[in-house]
């Protein structure tokens, strides 16, 4: 044990506070650092693993049986982990012919910092260079762009727009042109860095805490802040400073890591009182430093305070891991009625649009459970309505009233537009693709979820 993890008593409570700060700083890159890992042996709900510089596929869009939570309904996924240690890589992206598509970048501290597709870089095919951190080699002839990676492993999230079972064929052939190549000849990583296996289970989320951060840097600013981590072991190198704690230390790390995801917990809790829906177009804001191809680097995307922005990060990573920024989509969440009142499968309700929500791609509403977030089960598998659902029945002032109950309604105008609800408490989900400048700033007021009385 070296001076610098040894603990007296006097500093005890001290170094818990500090342990705490780094459980909130750290759980983002400690969380997508195993969800990349986790995804290259075992896949994710409907993807199946892939090593690096691979794209895995879904063949279908998320069901619920599935039991998967951050995937949606309304898209199909693509995901690649990127390993750029041993160079570039180049990308292939195919025509969609105006079809909604997003390829979001995402680096190992969750930070949104490219993407490619419909809203940032148009529908038509090309060539995109992804290259690591410090390159500065040369850009082949017809690449469309250069994507600076921040930091050297990097998550693609792609999302094609799936209109129905019949549209499968053509989400397959676009995932079959999806490409990725080495620019250069050079030894590319098989796994991440591996934290030193003797560390007890109460210390490990610190052990790879140590060893992500120091093989994976973030910003010049951010490494300021982690720097105030040196008194619990975080920034020593070499032989794992944990193996063997000092019982006082020890402590400090269990207790602050206990009130850091406590205090991640209640930072993320939802507002579920009332009948309105709850939505935050700027949970991902939190990237201060790395604006890339197809992002908007202005303050309105920006969060003011770099502490605060921890905060921020670490109940993303929790909620809403690999979420887009919400100039690309946004998802808005209700779980009580008008009254007041949980949503439950027992009673029937009205959603009315007097005017459609703005959105530039598209919209949906979902309905989830309320347990673990996976989509409600329902009998006829309808587990989405929005403006691409076909044969709904609109009201002659172009209303559309989506009718939410268990039972299949009796009239057939009701019926056509029938989203069927499970048989305990859930949640409805609107998502926004593209969302309007009436949605993000709240012009636009998305309308409450009514009680029913209608068969």
């Amino acid at each position: 044990m070296s001076e610098r993890t040894a603990v007296s008593e006097e500093n005890t409570e001290e170094l818990v506070a500090l342990a705490a700060e780094a459980y909130v700083y750290g759980y983002p890159l400690v969380h997508d650092l195993s969800m990349v890992q986790d995804f290259m042996h075992t896949g994710f709900g409907p993807l199946p693993p892939a090593p690096f510089n691979h794209f895995a596929h879904s063949g279908q869009p998320t069901s619920p049986e599935m039991h998967f939570v951050p995937f949606d309904n309304d898209t199909v996924y693509s995901v690649a982990q990127l390993d750029l240690s041993g160079g570039p890589v180049l990308l292939h992206v195919p025509d969609t012919d105006g079809a909604y598509y997003v390829l979001q970048f995402v680096d190992v501290w969750t930070n949104n910092f490219a993407y490619v597709g419909h809203r940032a870089t148009g529908t038509e095919a090309g060539d995109w260079l992804v290259v690591p951190p410090g390159w500065s080699g040369s850009t082949p002839d017809g690449v469309r762009g250069v994507i600076d990676a921040p930091t050297s492993v990097v998550s693609v999230i792609g999302r094609n727009a799936f209109n129905g079972p019949d549209d499968m064929g053509r989400v397959r052939e676009l995932q079959a042109q999806l490409a990725l190549t080495h620019l250069e000849p050079g030894t590319h990583r098989t796994g991440l860095p591996a934290p030193d296996p003797d560390v007890p289970e109460l210390l490990r989320f610190f052990e790879r805490l140590r060893v992500w951060m120091a093989d994976f840097p973030p910003s010049a600013a951010d490494q300021a802040y982690q720097d105030r981590f040196q008194p619990l072991g975080l920034l020593e190198e070499g032989p794992s400073p944990y193996v063997s704690a000092d019982p006082a230390l020890v402590h400090a790390l269990t207790e602050g890591l206990a009130r850091g995801r406590a205090r991640v917990e209640e930072a993320g809790r939802l507002a579920e009182a009332g009948g309105g829906w709850e939505m935050d177009p700027h949970l991902f804001d939190y990237n201060l430093d790395w604006h890339g191809v197809g992002t908007i680097d202005s303050p309105q995307w920006r969060i003011a305070d770099r502490e605060a922005s921890y905060s921020t990060r670490a109940v993303a990573a929790r909620s809403g891991p690999w979420g887009n920024h919400g100039y690309e989509a946004v998802y808005a969440r209700a779980f009580r009625d008008a009254d007041g009142e949980q949503l439950n499968g027992a009673r029937s309700y009205v959603l009315r649009f007097e005017r459609q929500p703005p959105v530039g791609a598209f919209w949906s509403v979902t309905l989830r459970d309320t347990s673990d977030h996976h989509l409600a089960e329902n009998p006829a598998a309808r587990y989405s309505i929005g403006d691409r659902t076909p044969d709904l029945v609109y009201g002659e002032d172009g209303s559309l009233t989506i009718h939410i109950r268990r039972e299949r309604p009796t009239d057939p105008a009701a019926a056509a537009n029938w989203l069927p609800a499970p048989g305990g408490d859930f949640q409805s989900v609107l998502r926004l693709y593209e969302p309007g400048p009436e949605i993000l700033d709240g012009a636009y007021e998305i309308p409450a979820v009514e009680r029913s009385s209608e068969r």
